[in-house]
């Protein structure tokens, strides 16, 4: 992608980022209905990540973390790319205690990089574990996997789990100066293996996107002839082979770094706004049942008491709306057209049912209801079974409606992210855009399936 498009893509994100904090963030998004102080306080969190991701996009920081098991080298290869040993590295396990973050200051390019040092995944206890890398990915842009030597079924499952946060993703093979016979293909021909034996598919991985690496090369010895005859022996410690996974990173900074982070604000963005409407249908839940409750009694009164059916099916498509409209400002949740459309479909097919439900009235009855209040007006025998006609209209009618703001609950609860310049729309947007070589191209079904 040419660096137009990418910032078209970055403007996005920051657009719609701050169209979510500015309507979450508004006291009045509720209405005429009171603020209520517990759903401030729940909502508070996710309202300060939301600043705090645009904030990032602001300071234009890309962020890559480092996975692995222990002892594959993932502060070694943090130096390496530093050009400095920044990091502790030894021959003992765990040297690597907590997630550490480093500035790489690259003064030529216009991004700023955070690398970030994690603990090996096999030494921490499998919630913390999760929970660790779940938080660590979350913050990341692009994700290095490192691995050494045969990859291990418990290695293939810490790097399955992490492709599911559906981020960019880097296989790097690191000490290849210990495993001279090992290329790419046959690294991508073992990973593909192991994935088709764990979950009967194949890891949606390329070659490409494995890198080959020495971030620590082991010591030589070498032999050293004077001019005088002495012969003597020391020890040399070879330059680190890092630079085919330098040259990748600037690659995909240069082709799609601000695509990147545009979409990983967006999905964060997205996340947090489905907690924030999940606590807002949490915390209004009482006052959501008895709106629905009170709409359902006055339709289902008003066509039982109603002789005239073509009227029943209007009023009963209004009063389903005007219900519709009072929960979205009860809740203070955007109503989208992707999500109306969906609710209108129901609105026809509860107005389907009740026509329909007339129709069984009137074949069971003989005569439908109309019919029958003007044969009660002239035999008053005929009220008791228009009575009972117009209830059972009016029971189906409720019901009716209450489904409708049952179904309207989840319809507001999943919209909240889409409509113009919403997170879930803008994702889609940007990632139909995308070129085919990059990451994100690769990575859109993954993402798409998960909006």
């Amino acid at each position: 992608m040419d660096s137009q498009q990418q910032e078209s893509h970055f403007n996005l994100a920051r657009a719609s980022l701050q169209q979510a904090l500015t309507w979450y963030g508004n006291t009045r998004r509720h209405w005429h209905y009171p603020p209520d102080p517990d759903l401030k306080a729940a909502v508070r969190p996710e309202l300060q990540k939301l600043q705090g991701a645009i904030a990032k996009l602001d300071q234009q920081l890309i962020s890559i973390s480092t996975f692995g098991l222990v002892s594959r080298g993932k502060s070694a290869v943090i130096n390496a790319l530093l050009g400095d040993k920044i990091l502790e590295t030894g021959p003992l396990h765990g040297v690597t205690q907590y997630p550490r973050s480093i500035r790489w200051d690259l003064p030529t390019d216009k991004l700023k990089i955070d690398l970030i040092d994690t603990p090996g995944l096999d030494e921490i206890a499998g919630e913390m574990r999760t929970k660790m890398a779940e938080d660590v990915a979350a913050q990341s842009d692009l994700i290095l996997f490192i691995v050494a030597g045969d990859i291990t079924r418990t290695e293939y499952q810490a790097l399955y789990e992490l492709r599911q946060q559906q981020k960019p993703l880097l296989v790097v093979f690191n000490k290849i100066d210990l495993y001279p016979d090992c290329d790419r293909q046959s690294i991508f021909q073992q990973l593909q293996q192991l994935s088709q034996e764990s979950t009967g598919t194949t890891l949606p991985l390329t070659p490409d996107e494995i890198v080959m690496v020495a971030a620590e090369p082991q010591q030589l010895a070498v032999r050293i002839e004077h001019p005088d005859g002495r012969i003597e022996s020391t020890w040399e410690i070879p330059d680190a082979q890092i630079d085919p996974l330098r040259e990748k990173i600037f690659n995909i900074l240069s082709q799609e770094g601000k695509s990147l982070m545009a979409v990983h604000a967006l999905v964060q963005a997205q996340k947090l706004q489905q907690k924030i409407a999940d606590k807002t249908i949490d915390h209004r839940q009482q006052e959501a049942e008895e709106l629905i409750w009170n709409y359902a009694k006055y339709k289902g009164a008003a066509i039982a008491l109603n002789p005239i059916s073509f009227i029943d099916l209007i009023a009963g498509t209004f009063t389903d709306l005007a219900l519709i409209r009072s929960l979205a400002r009860l809740y203070g949740l955007p109503m989208t057209s992707h999500e109306a459309a969906k609710l209108w479909r129901n609105i026809l097919i509860s107005a389907g049912i009740l026509f329909v439900a007339e129709l069984g009235s009137g074949f069971f009855l003989g005569l439908g209801k109309t019919a029958l209040s003007l044969e009660s007006l002239a035999n008053p025998s005929a009220i008791g079974v228009y009575g009972t006609a117009a209830l059972a209209q009016g029971a189906i009618a409720a019901y009716g409606s209450y489904i409708i703001g049952k179904v309207s609950q989840t319809y507001l609860q999943q919209g909240c992210s889409w409509g113009n310049l919403g997170a879930s729309t803008t994702i889609q947007q940007i990632l139909q855009e995308c070129d085919r070589r990059t990451l994100l191209y690769r990575l859109q079904t993954e993402i798409a399936t998960n909006i």
